[in-house]
């Protein structure tokens, strides 16, 4: 009988040892997703902010070739305008030469 109730304390002390880890190991995952869901949002922050920097930052280097464009276009079009008040005949003569190229292109 002796072996039969040493036996029965070994098998509670186990028990009991395997318990006390299954709590353990519950509670290092608890820990663990705790610690897994503070990296996600902080993963989450930086890459939201990194995106709203990357649109303001492309956003800004649209705007200022759009300048460049229109500024550009405005300064053709004074040209043109200038070139035509010099030189309103050959002006003219170059308008119809385009438009008869166009006119024959257009045919095809």
């Amino acid at each position: 009988m002796a072996t039969a109730a040493g036996k029965t304390a070994n098998e509670s002390r186990a028990n009991s040892d395997l318990e006390a880890d299954i709590r353990q190991l519950k509670a290092d995952i608890e820990k663990l997703t705790k610690q897994l869901a503070r990296t996600g949002e902080h993963g989450y922050g930086t890459a939201r902010r990194a995106a709203v920097e990357g649109v303001e930052q492309l956003r800004a280097q649209g705007e200022a070739a759009f300048s460049s464009l229109s500024s550009n276009a405005k300064d053709i079009e004074a040209q043109m305008v200038a070139s035509v008040r010099e030189k309103p005949v050959t002006s003219l003569a170059i308008a119809a030469g385009v438009g008869f190229l166009f006119a024959l292109l257009a045919r095809r």
